[in-house]
């Protein structure tokens, strides 16, 4: 490249303050711009850095995580839509998964239920980022209490946040049912605490009138496992209900008030809908009654389960290899009965909570699962001649699969955190 050299310098000594009086506007309207701009930022340290040893589904413009001010969408409501990039991880490249829930292992031969996301009707929900994510729960700690679905929550979870980085073994227990898990990098702890009444228990018959266990529960007692070590956790995530449709004798004061399914003479049968609403009020009601914990609660609404031409152990299967569309089928029965208890219990603890400072999220994703009957293992849990309980797993679901939507949802309430939960569940008025 050639510069003029000795010529036309009066002409450029002339054009000189034009050039600075440019660059000077120019700074000055890049510095306006952001102040009236409606997105808030999170800063994600050193996220971009890591954007090159990943799959091309995380884009540079992701980094950050922004939120619009005027956000209103109910991610609730929506629909599955085809999704070529998934699934994020496989059943070889990640440790984590449950041997039950390892559909690829033990011959599931389709994989179109893996190419699917949940798509909110009124806006759009992101693929989670294991960046993003790991980011923001620095120096922080999530629990998830509950069922054995709660578990395979947090398996998910873990498989999605090895395309960063894996966690180390911290558990203080032998007890699997009781396992820790810490992102050195991150200072972030996960811990997992086994508690599907949610409520004190104590199984009195192994087999019980159907071969699946007799308990006590006291219905106005929360399970100590849980509730005498929540309060170091910054994040807790409840659920839970598969289990009160068991045989279960139900105390209240220590007083027997009834039972479901008992076979007890003189005994009340109430329907498991009575101790699943008491259940979650009692776990609501010690939160809001903790004088210590400075968390968020998130309560994840109940995910139905799928048996068709039968019950679990008569029969029932779920063969279906696409997702339903939301006229094809609607939340009926127990399942409703069950979400319907959590959202009114949600709501009024929440209320009550707001008086003491207390926070409660509703993690909703009923209606993403009732639309998704492909999503279970049915019989690629185990071994095909391998003698099982559950040998049709309708109500797990495989990893990968469905189930690794529900980060999606988390990470984009987390976004929001700090703005109150969602006033309305839409799903209760459909």
């Amino acid at each position: 490249m050639e510069f003029s050299c000795g010529k036309n310098t009066n002409n450029v000594a002339q054009r000189t303050p034009k050039i600075f009086i440019l660059l000077a506007i120019t700074l000055i309207i890049l510095g306006i711009i952001p102040l009236h701009h409606t997105f808030k930022w999170y800063h994600a340290t050193n996220l971009a850095n890591h954007e090159s040893e990943k799959s091309s589904t995380y884009h540079v413009e992701d980094m950050e995580i922004k939120i619009m001010d005027d956000e209103t969408c109910d991610i609730s409501i929506g629909e599955w839509i085809p999704n070529p990039d998934g699934p994020y991880y496989t059943n070889t490249t990640c440790w984590a998964i449950h041997e039950h829930q390892n559909c690829m292992k033990y011959g599931r031969p389709d994989t179109g239920f893996l190419k699917w996301r949940w798509k909110p009707k009124e806006c759009e929900l992101p693929i989670f980022n294991p960046y993003q994510f790991l980011d923001m729960m620095r120096n922080k700690s999530l629990a998830f209490v509950g069922d054995s679905v709660g578990r395979n929550q947090m398996q998910s979870l873990i498989c999605l946040l090895s395309r960063a980085v894996y966690p180390i073994d911290a558990s203080t227990s032998p007890d699997e049912n009781f396992k820790r898990w810490k992102y050195v990098d991150y200072n972030f702890t996960l811990a997992t605490y086994w508690s599907p009444f949610l409520i004190k228990m104590k199984e009195v018959n192994v087999d019980g009138p159907t071969k699946t266990g007799l308990f006590n529960l006291y219905l106005d007692e929360a399970d100590e496992k849980w509730a005498n070590q929540i309060e170091e956790f910054d994040y807790v995530i409840f659920n839970g209900g598969h289990w009160f449709s068991r045989c279960s004798v139900y105390y209240e004061n220590n007083q027997l008030v009834g039972c479901r399914y008992c076979g007890l003479p003189n005994v009340t049968d109430l329907p498991s809908a009575y101790g699943y609403q008491r259940a979650i009020r009692t776990v609501l009601r010690t939160i809001n009654n903790s004088e210590n914990f400075k968390g968020i609660i998130f309560l994840r609404t109940f995910a139905p389960s799928h048996f068709e031409g039968g019950e679990w152990n008569n029969g029932g299967n779920c063969v279906r290899r696409r997702p339903f569309t939301n006229n094809e089928t609607s939340l009926e029965g127990l399942n409703l009965e069950l979400y319907t208890i959590q959202v009114e219990e949600f709501k009024a603890a929440e209320n009550e909570g707001k008086k003491k400072g207390k926070r409660f999220r509703l993690l909703d994703t009923t209606q993403a699962m009732l639309l998704r009957p492909d999503g279970h293992p049915s019989k690629y849990g185990h071994w095909q001649n391998e003698n099982v309980v559950l040998y049709n797993d309708c109500v797990h679901w495989c990893l990968p699969g469905p189930i690794d939507s529900w980060s999606d949802f988390l990470l984009h309430m987390l976004k929001f955190e700090g703005r109150g939960s969602h006033e309305k569940p839409q799903f209760m008025n459909q």
